[in-house]
């Protein structure tokens, strides 16, 4: 059976309030980052996970390096949860997978862009032979 477990920081980085959906599931770590302008409230920000969590953009799965822990006594879960609320800024993995994220992204863009400039170019040069023949007509 597959476990799968799931964390949610949500801080500050100027001008405007950021999330970081991290997913772990057979020591594969994919991360997404979700910006909320002003500062969410926790009914909005439950609302935006049951409403959207399935239309995220996640990052390339990356290798977490820790195992999922077994079954954790409720107290040290609760110990630990503190430790990361008293934590600032996100994971060194999360961010890795992050910058993956935004790397694909931009090969994805130039790629995009590179064939719209081919078509644009194949275009322009249909259009220009049109005009050439139209004119050896005597149009």
């Amino acid at each position: 059976m597959d476990k799968v477990s799931g964390s949610l920081q949500v801080f500050f980085e100027d001008p405007f309030w950021v999330g970081i959906f991290e997913k772990e599931s057979d020591g594969r770590m994919q991360v997404c980052k979700v910006t909320f302008g002003a500062e969410p409230k926790d009914y909005e920000i439950q609302e935006f996970i049951l409403e959207r969590y399935e239309v995220l953009r996640w990052s390339p799965a990356v290798d977490s390096g820790k195992p999922i822990k077994e079954r954790v006594n409720p107290k040290r879960r609760q110990r630990e949860v503190k430790k990361q609320l008293a934590g600032v800024g996100i994971g060194t993995k999360s961010q890795q997978a992050l910058k993956l994220q935004q790397e694909q992204g931009k090969i994805e863009r130039k790629v995009r862009s590179k064939e719209e400039k081919e078509a644009e170019k194949l275009f322009q040069f249909e259009l220009k032979q049109q005009k050439r023949k139209e004119k050896h007509r005597g149009r």
